[in-house]
């Protein structure tokens, strides 16, 4: 089954071909990251405006690469949200007029559920050797920890109380003066850094409690660098400590969510912050499960993971009709109730 993926819910705008939910047979990505670095951050209506510009350029330059025509596509999926409001209208406006032109059924996806998708895009194990699976979707604007029976069940076993891992590490890059987007630059500062100079509190320490927190630490960053630095100590000192408790509380969430379900054949990490060579190596080290992390061109976002998210929703739901096409630009948690899950 060969599913069209269109993503367009910030500043990436994004199409792919996947056949049956794995084989990736074209992926475009057009980044918007030059054109916002001026400003520190996105500004949404000038990406709207660029998705806009980028989308028809990109679908014929696809269709022409991978010599597929619109009538061998059995369906169109396409981001519904969360993000940018007026970047997934962009998106979601383009996929329905190409399904309502071309007659092809039209699959809403959920972005940050997608996300997980791009980590086992291209692999051989079958499904059954991967879920179920603790799937973690740590991004800018996500910090999210799921566990999945199949490839379309998503329990949210715990969130960011407020900033996302990745949007810290952005954050702590502005504070340091480095380039934008800042989180692949502290990464490289850090290498070059030693913990044991400053000390950074560990976040969410009470070892009950499943959920994730980093405006602390990025505040402890901003005051580490309010005064001048002891001598001896660098920036690089203070970004190794920062990517390190950063990295360490993911890591110390997921052991309590083994234990909670012990079930669980494998892990998954996608997102942005999956890119990150030092994250990739602390979750190896820490598991004696399986861990999947996406190729890095699969870690941002991309329609290679709306195509395959669309083929699994298509193949357990099957007639989409009838579904929500409100955007949203929140993800939904008011179901789902904070709390301490005391392990007996």
């Amino acid at each position: 089954m060969l599913i069209l993926g269109i993503e367009s819910s910030c500043d990436e705008t994004a199409l792919a071909l996947v056949e049956d939910g794995r084989n990736v047979l074209g992926s475009f990505i057009s980044s918007q990251i030059s054109i916002h670095a001026k400003w520190g951050g996105v500004i949404p209506e000038i990406a709207a405006r660029e998705h806009l510009s980028a989308l028809t350029k990109m679908y014929t330059r696809l269709l022409e690469e991978t010599k597929v025509k619109i009538s061998d596509i059995d369906a169109i999926a396409v981001t519904q949200g969360p993000g940018l409001v007026g970047c997934l209208l962009v998106g979601a406006s383009f996929a329905k007029g190409l399904a309502q032109a071309a007659n092809k059924p039209l699959i809403p996806v959920n972005h940050v559920h997608a996300h997980v998708h791009g980590a086992i895009l291209g692999i051989d194990s079958k499904l059954d050797e991967i879920f179920p699976t603790l799937a973690l979707v740590v991004s800018g604007g996500h910090t999210n920890l799921y566990y999945m029976e199949r490839a379309t069940h998503f329990e949210l076993l715990a969130h960011t109380l407020d900033d996302a891992c990745g949007e810290s590490f952005d954050k702590v890059g502005k504070m340091m003066g480095l380039p934008y987007p800042g989180g692949p630059h502290v990464e490289t500062l850090a290498k070059s850094g030693i913990t044991a100079k400053i000390t950074m509190p560990r976040m969410l320490e009470r070892k009950s409690q499943l959920l994730f927190s980093y405006s602390g630490l990025k505040t402890a960053v901003a005051k580490a660098l309010k005064e001048p630095l002891s001598p001896g100590i660098t920036m690089a000192d203070v970004a190794h400590s920062f990517q390190e408790e950063a990295l360490s509380q993911i890591i110390r969430k997921m052991s309590l969510a083994k234990k909670l379900r012990p079930n669980s054949k494998s892990i998954i990490v996608a997102g942005g912050v999956a890119a990150n060579t030092r994250f990739r190596e602390l979750m190896v080290n820490s598991s004696n499960i399986p861990v999947w992390f996406p190729p890095l061109k699969f870690c941002s976002d991309n329609g290679a993971m709306i195509a395959a998210m669309g083929y699994y929703q298509w193949q357990c739901d099957g007639d989409q009709g009838g579904m929500d096409w409100d955007v949203f630009s929140r993800y939904p948690f008011e179901n789902f109730l904070a709390r301490d899950l005391t392990l007996s």
